[in-house]
């Protein structure tokens, strides 16, 4: 009997990681490279980041994937941050901050124009964007994954709890929920190959070196300007850029 040749590698069996084709971004967390198709975070689609609210932990768990990409000198894009990143902080977990782009866009129609321009120039070695909460509909997040597909680093949305269901065309989706003793819960909701039931428990990376600031004199209030070395490009109104006490990396 004549064997089947084998399955092209854009086909995938349900019960099966898929291939991407290419090789995916190492996240820095082995048990979470195991269940992502490629063997880590993919390029030429959509990862969704889904939590409760900003501050949960989402930033430190791209810390690894952002200091390789930005040591490699490769463009590191943030889009309508909720919060300035500190700089100090940033710097502190081995990122070199002069690789970052921050895009400000705080209106919805511009911030998803922001979004599928970024999308389609792909220069940078990574995008982070936060999307609108309540203007974003399946058919921009086609659109997005339509223009995703050219893109040569990883993509990642940042959306709401709500979000987790919606339909949505991205084809990976995770749901992020923070834990005790800086631990990071990360549910598989959508993803190319069969269903993880039990979501996976990782630690959160600490700082490569420790963050001490002055303290300011009672009389002098704390800067509301950005921290220096972070690249912006306005197309709003500002953000605050007031640093934490002790800093930190959500």
């Amino acid at each position: 009997m004549q064997s089947l040749p084998p399955l092209p590698a854009c086909v995938w069996r349900a019960h099966e990681l898929g291939n991407t084709g290419q090789a995916g971004h190492p996240s820095g967390f082995a048990s979470l490279d195991a269940q992502l198709p490629g063997g880590g975070w993919p390029s030429g689609m959509l990862t969704e980041l889904i939590s409760r609210e900003p501050g949960t932990g989402e930033l430190r768990l791209l810390v690894p994937l952002l200091r390789q990409l930005s040591q490699a000198q490769r463009l590191v894009i943030l889009l309508a941050p909720p919060h300035i990143p500190y700089a100090p902080a940033l710097h502190s977990h081995g990122i070199d901050i002069d690789r970052l782009l921050i895009v400000q866009a705080p209106n919805a129609a511009d911030r998803l124009w922001a979004v599928e321009k970024a999308l389609k120039s792909g220069s940078f070695g990574c995008l982070l964007a936060w999307l609108p909460q309540e203007r974003t509909r399946p058919e921009h997040l086609r659109r997005l994954q339509l223009a995703a597909q050219a893109a040569q680093g990883p993509v990642f949305l940042f959306r709401p709890l709500a979000a987790q269901f919606e339909a949505s065309p991205a084809p990976l989706r995770l749901l992020l929920l923070p834990r005790p003793e800086q631990q990071l819960s990360v549910q598989v909701l959508k993803r190319r190959g069969p269903v993880l039931a039990q979501p996976m428990l990782l630690n959160l990376p600490q700082p490569m070196s420790t963050i001490r600031l002055r303290r300011h004199p009672a009389s002098l209030p704390l800067p509301d300007a950005m921290p220096a070395g972070l690249g912006t490009a306005h197309t709003g109104a500002g953000l605050p850029a007031r640093p934490r006490h002790p800093a930190t990396l959500n």
